[in-house]
């Protein structure tokens, strides 16, 4: 039969066991960062290219304008629609 001090000290090892381990994870997975950042390279992206906005057809616009006025029951407007 076990007794009261044996049940706190299973729960004190459980608890300093598991605080370590965790400690292990989180100090692995920080050199794990630190050597991937120095091994990989930097990924080079492209610059991209000035988008430059061209104007929607009316028939479009129109269209646009009576499908959020439906959606917003006539509480919403189209101030500006661009084509990119």
């Amino acid at each position: 039969m076990m007794n009261i001090d044996t049940g706190i000290t299973l729960m004190i090892v459980g608890m300093v066991t598991v605080f370590a381990v965790l400690l292990i994870i989180i100090n692995l997975s920080k050199l794990l960062i630190l050597v991937v950042n120095k091994v990989a390279p930097e990924e080079q992206t492209k610059p991209k290219m000035a988008l430059q906005p061209q104007a929607v057809a009316a028939d479009v616009m129109e269209v646009i304008r009576q499908t959020v006025s439906q959606v917003t029951g006539g509480k919403g407007t189209v101030a500006n629609v661009v084509k990119i």
